[in-house]
């Protein structure tokens, strides 16, 4: 995923972005398809980066995906806000 499209992503297309990049994850995991779980993981990274880049770390918008049905979604949240709220993303 180009940095630049995701400069032109809301906070919210981001999050639904990050919740469907963690679902694949999880079924990539389960269908053994570690290059796929590893492409996937880069994009991750680049909205987690995007997201930390805006004013104020916006990574915080993340944090309602801690209590998501998904375990995937909710340890990727949980290791992408360790340092903005560490209390929660432990409690995860």
């Amino acid at each position: 995923m180009a940095p630049s499209s995701l400069k032109k992503m809301t906070g919210q297309k981001l999050v639904q972005k990050y919740i469907e990049i963690g679902l694949a994850q999880d079924e990539a995991l389960l269908m053994d398809e570690y290059g796929k779980f590893s492409r996937l993981f880069e994009s991750r990274g680049a909205i987690e980066k995007e997201l930390q880049s805006r004013d104020g770390d916006q990574r915080r918008i993340l944090l309602g995906l801690l209590t998501h049905p998904n375990e995937q979604v909710r340890l990727n949240t949980a290791k992408a806000t360790l340092a903005i709220a560490p209390a929660e993303a432990r409690r995860t």
